[in-house]
């Protein structure tokens, strides 16, 4: 988590500043939830809300830790210096240090899931709108990078828009997996903390209370959780990928916006890199990277352990941030790519024809030719394209057998690209809605 890949809004869900100020959050309603059932005074409760207003320190909190090795119990004797040993005396009551790191980690996952869902949202947005505005916009379709058969610009932006909004289903539903808390004390039996006072803190804190925790909440909720940031950013990379193939100066279909006074090359001054797409595949790798730890906390000993504590310290923030700085990153990206139609109809017409092949085999099946015989006549003429650079309308044409089942007409009738955009309204009506 560095400050080159971070936006601000993100990085205040992890600072100590957060963390302690929930922290504080859990216990002083942890208090009033003991005070209803009489198992402390109230005096007692209400005390400890007086460092509600005050901005815990965390120099001293880290100082506390230095000595006790323990950042709970340093917290927890921090909070005394505020509110007085007396008002004090009642905090934690019954509780163990998991029921206060799990429940906050909770907290921030929850917060840090609305920061990447407006994200998401963002870059839908993006993807909608260009994909609208460039619905009939023709492009060679590739298939092993080998050009294939014609498509529309709007249909690659919306079969993007279709993976993004897939995404974010799967990110509300790990956020709806990781938004319970736990209240319930050495080993999750409850024994010194009542139920209800789980209930409390989790009702106050906008948590479900956790069925049932042992000590630790279980961690295929949060596994479930970085493998869905896994998957989106798979997502943006895979978005990444297809703008830094089109701007392969040998496509050169789309490419990111240069602004003025960029430079793209210490080196060679005529350079315009796909920097940012580069950018965004990498940090792909980085939050995918995360997702393997995160399956290996699932397996705790007993009812716990802390090998997961050491992992969750570092993935939790740098997954969040990185995926939230890359959404937003990849949001500007399409905003302002520059596409280039006539570039894309150079490149389909590269090799003169030659992507009209099926339509000519399809016609000559139809027309009484077996298939076997259909697909040896079009590949014949094909590589007269490929090796000689003939057109393939042209040698087709003059192809006696081809001839023999189709007349000039049907063959000219086959290089009609409004064939292959007929059906462009069904899928966005599919993807986006009727009449959206």
């Amino acid at each position: 988590m560095i400050p080159r890949y971070s936006r601000p809004e993100m990085v205040a869900i992890w600072s100590p500043e957060t963390k302690f100020r929930i922290w504080f959050e859990i216990e002083a309603h942890a208090g009033d939830a003991m005070a209803d059932l009489g198992v402390i005074p109230r005096e007692n409760a209400e005390a400890v809300w007086k460092a509600k207003e005050v901005a815990f320190d965390v120099a001293r909190i880290d100082e506390i830790e230095a000595e006790t090795k323990h950042d709970v119990i340093a917290f927890l004797t921090h909070l005394a210096e505020i509110v007085g040993n007396e008002a004090a005396r009642f905090v934690h009551q019954g509780m163990t240090s998991s029921d206060v790191l799990d429940t906050t980690l909770n907290i921030q996952l929850v917060r840090a899931s609305d920061l990447l869902l407006a994200g998401m949202d963002r870059v839908l947005g993006a993807l909608k709108a260009r994909a609208h505005e460039h619905k009939d916009t023709v492009r060679i379709g590739r298939s092993h990078g080998i050009h294939a058969e014609p498509t529309t610009m709007g249909l690659t932006f919306a079969r993007f828009y279709a993976e993004m909004a897939r995404g974010r289903r799967r990110l509300e539903a790990a956020r709806e997996e990781v938004r319970t808390g736990a209240i319930s004390g050495a080993v999750g039996t409850f024994a010194n903390v009542d139920p209800t006072v789980e209930a409390h803190v989790c009702a106050a804190l906008g948590l479900e209370p956790e069925p049932i925790s042992t000590q630790v909440i279980p961690r295929d909720r949060h596994a479930m959780f970085f493998a869905t940031l896994g998957v989106i950013a798979s997502s943006v990379e895979n978005i990444a990928t297809e703008i830094r193939h089109m701007q392969r100066t040998e496509v050169l279909e789309g490419e990111e916006y240069f602004s003025a006074g960029q430079k793209g090359s210490s080196a060679m001054p005529h350079k315009r890199n796909p920097v940012l797409t580069e950018n965004l595949t990498g940090l792909a790798r980085l939050v995918r990277g995360m997702v393997v730890p995160a399956l290996e906390n699932v397996a705790l000993w007993h009812e716990r352990d802390i090998s997961h504590s050491s992992v969750e310290r570092m993935i939790a923030p740098d997954a969040t941030v990185t995926l939230d700085f890359a959404l937003h990153r990849l949001a500007g990206v399409i905003e302002r790519l520059v596409i280039h139609p006539e570039r894309m109809t150079e490149n389909m017409n590269r090799f003169r024809g030659l992507v009209m092949s099926q339509r000519v085999l399809l016609a000559l099946t139809q027309a009484g030719v077996t298939r076997e015989d259909a697909y040896r006549l079009v590949q014949r003429n094909a590589m007269k394209v490929w090796e000689e650079g003939k057109d393939f309308k042209t040698e087709l044409l003059a192809d006696a057998e081809v001839r023999a089942a189709l007349s000039a007409e049907a063959i000219e009738e086959k290089f009609d690209l409004g064939y292959h955009t007929k059906h462009v309204d069904t899928i966005f009506a599919r993807v986006f809605g009727a009449g959206a």
